[in-house]
């Protein structure tokens, strides 16, 4: 790549950004032989795995072990939605099919809950605005919420039969209820604030597919259940698994971005400063942020570059950018790491908010 060093400087400003963007968007394509042996070899552990579990006593090192790696390798494979909502339909033939087989439906979340939604994180007059779903103002909080912030997804199991079972269909004989099963209750989001638009003409087919698939998945489920042929301890293991899986997944978002703005429209170089690139090989970072989700500065500078090189790219950036440029900021040691800035900020914030206080108290 010695023909890019003639433009490879410090990331100072919008319009390096986009030649940045633009130069690199087209370098790498996706390689389909890459994503198909991660998501089939990954799936095969985790189910092999899930299958082990249910087979050892609950609680038993056994069981931790067995439920700890079905947990990881599954979460891995649920996270190609990340890819499937920035590569280009029909690049990786049959792919987004074969994620809902494996993961995808039996977990209850169809790709609809992030293709098309997820855009709205990406887009310069939305990121970090009460329009952006994958963003809260994290900083302006406390401790005991961000405890909060990653146990709550612990209910999560619990509603999506309900949503795709039993809510979902009513709503298509219930237009009140539609809008706001379409609005509140169809993406995956950490803004309780964000109000999904409704569903263009292009997007209704594949909306409906969808919904009526994980309405039979759940279904059928229940059925089986009811009628003795799935035993529930198959269904409490899938609760344990599936609220591990967004436990260590809500973790590793709190690690993703700084969470210091308030609603304020960034610019490109301060959407940047505000995403992490966890650089390094801590074994948390790489189980918790998989399929190139470590690499999130990196991916909102070029959000098309498939995961597979966004590794490579970083470290040639890393080696042509000045250290004292905007990029070298974006970079925390680890998962880890970040939480722990992300801690601080917290308690500084706290910290000056008190002292004011006082100050004020004092004057009065």
């Amino acid at each position: 790549m010695a023909s890019q060093n003639e433009f490879l400087g410090e990331i100072s400003d919008e319009q390096f950004a986009a030649r940045v963007r633009k130069h690199f968007a087209s370098v790498f394509q996706p390689k389909a032989l890459i994503y198909w042996l991660d998501l089939l070899l990954s799936s095969l552990l985790g189910w092999t795995a899930f299958w082990l579990s249910v087979q050892h006593p609950f609680g038993s090192l056994a069981h931790l072990a067995t439920t700890s790696t079905a947990l990881l390798a599954l979460l891995r494979a649920a996270l190609f939605m990340h890819e499937i909502a920035h590569q280009k339909r029909g690049s990786l033939p049959g792919f987004e099919y074969a994620w809902h087989a494996l993961v995808g439906l039996p977990f209850m979340l169809p790709s609809l809950m992030y293709v098309g939604s997820h855009g709205d994180h990406h887009r310069p007059h939305t990121f970090g605005t009460a329009d952006d779903p994958e963003y809260v103002p994290l900083v302006q909080g406390t401790l005991l919420g961000l405890v909060w912030f990653v146990l709550s997804v612990c209910v999560v199991p619990i509603l999506l039969p309900l949503r795709w079972g039993i809510i979902g269909p009513l709503s298509f004989v219930i237009p009140p209820l539609r809008k706001i099963v379409i609005q509140r209750a169809s993406t995956l989001v950490i803004n309780p604030a964000y109000r999904r638009p409704l569903p263009g003409k292009r997007y209704r087919l594949r909306w409906l597919s969808q919904e009526w698939t994980a309405a039979l998945v759940a279904w059928l489920v229940g059925i089986s259940w009811y009628t003795g042929q799935l035993p529930s301890v198959w269904l409490v293991q899938w609760y344990v698994v599936t609220a591990g899986m967004l436990i260590v997944n809500q973790i590793r978002t709190l690690a993703a971005h700084r969470y210091d703005n308030t609603g304020r429209r960034l610019s490109v170089t301060e959407q940047l400063l505000d995403s992490v690139n966890m650089c390094g090989w801590p074994a948390p970072t790489v189980l918790a942020a998989p399929v190139g989700l470590r690499y999130h500065a990196l991916h909102h500078l070029l959000p098309n570059v498939p995961y597979h090189s966004l590794g490579r790219l970083h470290r040639h950036l890393q080696a042509e950018l000045p250290p004292t440029g905007v990029y070298p900021q974006t970079v925390e040691r680890g998962i880890l790491s970040a939480i722990r800035s992300l801690v601080d900020r917290i308690g500084r914030r706290r910290r000056t908010a008190s002292l004011s206080e006082e100050h004020v108290g004092e004057e009065a």
